[in-house]
């Protein structure tokens, strides 16, 4: 799995305008035992094509976001 397709299917497993944290995304490529925080430079990088295709938007504390620093949630567009 890729971090692109982790994040995707993490939003469709959820509501509709559910957000979720990248860190989800990087929990979920690393499996169960596994060192997610080694996942999350490869996460950020999804994050930011994702979100330049128009695929998924960003936001912090329900404030909309154009590109990702620091913390931030992540939700369909």
């Amino acid at each position: 799995m890729t971090p692109q397709q982790a994040i995707l299917a993490l939003l469709a497993e959820r509501a509709a305008d559910a957000t979720l944290c990248p860190s989800e995304a990087a929990r979920r490529l690393a499996g169960p035992e596994g060192d997610w925080r080694a996942h999350m430079d490869a996460v950020h990088a999804a994050v930011d094509t994702l979100t330049e295709d128009g695929t998924i938007a960003l936001s912090w504390k329900g404030a909309p976001m154009q590109k990702r620093r620091g913390p931030y949630r992540i939700a369909r567009r």
